[in-house]
Formats: structure tokens, C-alpha cells, sequence
């Protein structure tokens, strides 16, 4: 903000958007939210790319795409407009504290603040339509409520994640089922990466990549998200 703007008020009131902290009153206020894509080799392949030749690649979504998820319950989430293809995508998000440019991969967990779980919700028919015609997925990926979230857990108190089993069912029936240690990038290096296009800051968070066997949801279904230690995230597709 520059001197001369500095005074001038807007006639806007623009929220903030806040992830709950677990065990806290106090929120985690969201920067930017980027999303890696295909970054296991199953899901990948499942997607029509081949893995060992990809570099990451990440794309965003607004911060105000988030639903924050309180454990212990199971939310009402609506189904989009525009789809007949709504897709499911558990992911583990990290929330950044600090940030830089040129992250070395041995410091970029330094910068973690904590870990949640969390939903890649996607429009897939939009988003299989803007990728045959080149142009970009936001109408698939980035709209409102497609970033479900629980509580961010203090990596203070739990520690980083290298491996760890990560599940979703649809009804009671597993889905997904994958381990942490099958990303291709790590998340130290998905911050290390991030950091050389883009320069970080705290209030960042990223969504680490789904594993394969994603799918359709309709309306009545009921998703439960798992990641030990984390509480469940649930929600009801509405």
C-alpha cells in the first residue's frame, strides 16, 4: 500500500478465511491455497500421464474454496453446479507458518506449521473438457466449497509426515487407500519447488496429491476420510 492510497476506504467488508486450529481458539488465517497434481504414480497413470516423465506441476484454488470440517461430526457439503461428474480426492494439507524464495528441501519442513486433511473436490467432466480443449481447470477445481478441511494439528506435537496410510471410503466401502511414502514428491520437496517459482508465506497451505481410484459422489453419500493421528473428516454430500 502506497502513501497516497494508504487512507482511502473501502466500501467493502472481504473475509478472511480461517482454518481451525485443533486445540485452540485461535484460527490459521489462509494465504494461498496450491495444489499439486498427479503426485502418486497410480494416480497418474489412472489419469492418463505417465510419472516418470512429469515434473510437478501445481495449480490453485481460492481461498475462499475452503469448508472448514469439525471432527467428530459429519458436514453437509452441497453438490455443484454445472457437473454430473463429481469427484472425490483425499489429500493431506500442510499449513506453512514461514516461508522464502529457493527453499532448500533440508529446511522446507522448518516452515511447516501443521497438517490437516482435506478434499481436492473436482467438477471432472469440466475439468476432462478444459484439458482436451488447452485451457485451464479452473472450472473444475476451483469453486466454491471444493476445499473441505479439518483442523490443522501443530506439527509441533505430532511431528512431520514421511509415511503413514491414508484412506476415504464412500458408505462404509474403502475407496482410496494409499501411504504417504508413495508420493512422488515428498512434501520438503513440493515446498522446495513451490518456493522457486513462487515466493512463500506464512498462511500458505498445499494439498499434497490424492492417490488413485478416485470417483464419483451423489447426493445422500457419505465420505470418511482417514490419516492417522489425525481425527476423521467426514462429510454428506447434499
Amino acid at each position: 500500500m502506497t502513501a497516497s492510497t494508504a487512507n482511502i476506504k473501502s466500501p467493502f467488508a472481504v473475509k478472511q478465511t480461517f482454518i481451525n486450529i485443533a486445540d485452540s481458539s485461535e484460527l490459521f488465517p489462509v494465504r494461498r491455497i496450491y495444489c499439486i497434481g498427479r503426485n502418486y504414480a497410480a494416480h497418474a497413470r489412472e489419469m492418463g500421464a505417465d510419472p516418470s516423465r512429469e515434473p510437478p506441476f501445481f495449480f490453485q484454488k481460492p481461498t475462499d474454496a475452503i469448508q472448514n470440517i469439525k471432527s467428530g461430526s459429519v458436514t453437509d457439503h452441497p453438490y455443484p453446479a454445472l457437473t454430473k461428474n463429481y469427484h472425490y480426492e483425499v489429500e493431506l494439507v500442510v499449513a506453512l507458518k514461514s516461508g522464502g524464495k529457493n527453499i532448500p528441501v533440508n529446511k522446507a519442513l522448518d516452515h511447516v506449521f501443521g497438517y490437516a486433511l482435506g478434499l481436492d473436490m473436482t467438477r471432472r467432466d469440466l475439468q476432462k473438457a478444459s484439458a482436451e480443449q488447452k485451457k485451464p481447470w479452473e472450472v473444475g477445481k476451483a469453486f466454491d466449497h471444493s476445499a473441505p478441511v479439518g483442523a490443522i494439528h501443530l506439527a509441533s506435537k505430532i511431528g512431520h509426515f514421511k509415511e503413514g496410510s491414508i484412506s476415504l471410503s464412500i458408505n462404509g466401502e474403502v475407496r482410496q487407500n494409499a501411504n504417504l511414502n508413495q508420493m512422488i514428491w515428498s512434501v520438503a520437496e513440493q515446498i522446495a519447488k513451490l518456493s522457486e517459482g513462487n515466493e512463500l508465506f506464512a498462511g500458505d497451505i498445499i494439498f499434497s496429491g490424492t492417490p488413485e481410484n478416485v470417483g464419483p459422489v451423489v447426493k445422500g453419500d457419505v465420505i470418511v476420510c482417514k490419516l492417522d493421528p489425525l481425527p476423521d473428516l467426514s462429510i454428506k454430500i447434499v
